[in-house]
């Protein structure tokens, strides 16, 4: 098959206003796509809305939208409302997550129902929509993480949380084949953002870049051209997780 392009396409982004999410919505809007960016709390508002300028500069339309996607009335609006605006969605990328560094034995209910909705339980909702309503030929990436290879202590929920998806990714890849969706996850290792350091201290953080390739932690950089080629040339990987992680850990 020749060369796939993004040139037209509309994708929606989820968590897109900052960190992998935001560098997704910039890359492929320079890529000539039209980009629907979500943000959870109104802290990241003014993110996404400087993310949206950088797509309309590239060229592209972009619309902002906003909702909690733990309930999935959230998730159907999101959905609904991207296509209302952009038309039919071709590429949904969901980057949610939540991130807790905590034992077992200190761990509350109220903090596992936490995480379980965050990482699995929005991730089922997100697949779910983009498989009733993306275009014939769509594309589904979720971003999960290299945990689930590891054998460690304190991410129960966190890794537990995103363990479902891979689940979730193989079975709705069979619902959708005959669609032509293909539905993927990407796990990278630790990144080298907000989301990562304040669950870690400075001696962990060593430990992890050590870790991995150049002793350094994954790049939000690495990991954005990944999701580019799974929504385009690499379309048919389907059902599958891709653990990019610099050597970080594998299975």
């Amino acid at each position: 098959m020749s060369e796939q392009s993004l040139q037209g396409k509309n994708v929606l982004i989820a968590g897109g206003a900052k960190n992998l999410g935001g560098l997704i919505s910039r890359q492929v809007a320079a890529d000539g796509a039209n980009v629907a960016i979500h943000y959870n709390s109104e802290s990241s508002r003014e993110a996404a809305l400087e993310t949206a300028a950088a797509v309309e500069a590239a060229g592209g339309t972009a619309v902002v939208l906003s909702g909690d996607l733990t309930r999935p009335a959230a998730v159907e609006a999101l959905f609904r409302d991207a296509a209302a605006k952009l038309g039919s969605i071709d590429i949904a990328v969901n980057t949610v997550g939540k991130v807790l560094r905590k034992p077992i034995a200190e761990t509350t209910e109220a903090e596992y129902d936490e995480m379980m909705d965050v990482n699995a339980k929005s991730a089922y909702f997100f697949i779910k929509e983009a498989g009733r309503t993306l275009s014939d030929g769509g594309r589904i990436v979720t971003i999960v993480t290299s945990l689930l290879a590891a054998f460690t202590d304190g991410y129960s929920t966190y890794a537990g949380g995103k363990s479902p998806v891979e689940h979730f990714t193989r079975a709705a890849a069979k619902e959708f084949a005959p669609r032509g969706i293909s539905v993927t996850a990407v796990a990278p290792g630790p990144m080298d953002t907000p989301f990562f350091y304040g669950q870690e201290t400075p001696e962990r953080v060593a430990f992890h870049k050590s870790q991995a390739m150049g002793n350094q932690l994954t790049q939000i950089e690495d990991i954005a051209p990944i999701v580019r080629f799974l929504a385009t040339d690499g379309w048919w990987i389907t059902g599958q997780t891709i653990f990019a992680n610099g050597g970080y850990t594998t299975r």
